[in-house]
């Protein structure tokens, strides 16, 4: 296994590890809400309803690892 995939295989488990332990968190914050469903949204959440969504941060990261991958690869591949 080269040293790259080994790095690639490290950053996807340290991804892994921490979604689970994020997601772990959440539930046992959802617990504590003891069934009240509509809670109160956060002041800093409703200020920044589009940055503090996962959703979007998940493509914004993915998109930006995809395009250094490219811009990588272009470079080092090139011929002059």
């Amino acid at each position: 296994m080269s040293i790259y995939t080994t790095m690639l295989l490290l950053a996807g488990a340290g991804v892994l590890a921490g979604g689970l332990f994020y997601t772990w968190a959440f539930g046992k914050g959802q617990k504590r809400t003891q069934g009240n469903l509509d809670s109160q949204v956060p002041g800093a959440v409703q200020e920044h309803a589009y940055i503090r969504n996962p959703i979007f941060l998940t493509y914004i990261i993915v998109l930006t690892i995809a395009l250094l991958f490219v811009v990588y690869f272009a470079v080092t591949t090139a011929r002059y």
